[in-house]
């Protein structure tokens, strides 16, 4: 009997869920165009629509929506057609942010944390709501505060928080459905108020040209309506993993700081995280460095750098990442490949 794999890169992308795929299945079987007129794309916008306010009602938000393909779609909208020259990232956004700032960034401390008094003036600030590689939680009650109080809209990066914390105070909000039970291929992007943005033409009130993705759009709505009880036993997990971890002399990054219950980065000093990686993977065990979508880069990770760690310290950070199918047992597992390296560098 062949052993199942171990995913722990759920940060990466979660499996699309059972009911999210049932229903995704079904508009396959119905499908047209929205933004047709006959009474097949009626109906289809008519559904599009119900969406938009299930969706808006999961997440608390009486605002606009804008169906996107993914988050970095969202983000270069928010960025690339909101009002204003001077715009702003921290150091440790994703690399769908950081491809469209300047050199100059919203520096961080020793755990990844943007201080609100530090802010610069500008019209638009990009900080996320959960860092993708380390889990930390950035203060964005306080920054939406300070960014706003100097004249500002706060963009925020909510890839690896939507379904699992509550919506910042933010003006324009990123969602990537593929991080929690949709597929990959739709995001969101959240405006509180349109005329920030310029419009480009095409669809989604002229802000996003290309036909609406519908079979998606209502995968995404059944998927933020899904149970989140699991939640509270990822902290469990996380909490025990974290002790272990700890107890064999390793580093938890960012600890500090709030994080999500899902994600962590960790090091083990003189172990690479590549090689850790590869021992993982040959064990059936699927973790990452840093964020899945740079991990093939020799660089090291520029939220690492960022945090002050050394290019060599940085090397050895690996992300393990926590989803609703995650067991003791899958960690132990991967504790058991750590151990096994240590052993024989010691015995070496």
């Amino acid at each position: 009997m062949t052993k199942q794999p171990i995913y722990l890169d759920h940060a990466a992308t979660s499996p699309v869920l059972p009911e999210v795929r049932a229903v995704i299945g079904d508009a396959l079987a119905r499908w047209a165009n929205p933004s047709s007129v006959h009474a097949a794309g009626r109906a289809a916008r008519a559904a599009l629509e119900q969406a938009r306010s299930d969706i808006a009602e999961a997440l608390g938000w009486p605002h606009e929506i804008i169906f996107t393909g993914s988050a970095t779609e969202a983000l270069a909208i928010a960025w690339q057609q909101s009002r204003g020259g001077r715009k702003w990232a921290s150091a440790v956004e994703h690399t769908a942010v950081l491809r469209h700032a300047g050199s100059d960034m919203i520096a961080v401390n020793a755990d990844g944390v943007v201080d609100p008094e530090h802010l610069p003036e500008a019209d638009l600030v990009a900080v996320q709501q959960v860092n993708n590689e380390t889990g930390v939680i950035q203060p964005l009650a306080d920054i939406a505060a300070r960014v706003r109080e100097q004249g500002g809209l706060l963009l925020a990066d909510c890839a690896q928080g939507a379904a699992k914390l509550a919506l910042p105070d933010a003006d324009l909000i990123a969602l990537a459905g593929h991080k929690f039970g949709a597929p990959p291929g739709i995001g969101a992007l959240l405006v509180r108020n349109i005329g920030a943005l310029m419009p480009s033409g095409g669809q989604e009130r002229g802000y996003r040209p290309g036909t609406e993705n519908l079979p998606y759009i209502l995968g995404l709505a059944v998927a933020l309506r899904a149970d989140r009880s699991w939640l509270a036993k990822a902290q469990e997990l996380r909490a025990w993993w974290e002790a272990e971890w700890l107890a064999l002399g390793g580093e938890v990054i960012g600890v500090a700081a709030q994080r999500v219950a899902t994600i962590g980065a960790y090091r083990l000093p003189g172990v690479n995280a590549s090689a850790l990686l590869i021992r993982a993977d040959a064990a059936g065990i699927a973790i990452s460095a840093g964020s899945a979508c740079s991990s093939g880069s020799i660089k090291p990770s520029h939220v690492m750098t960022a945090m002050g760690w050394s290019e060599s310290a940085a090397r050895e950070v690996f992300r393990v990442s926590i989803g609703r199918s995650t067991t003791r047992a899958d960690l132990e597992a991967l504790l058991a490949v750590v151990r096994a390296m240590v052993a024989r560098r010691t015995a070496a």
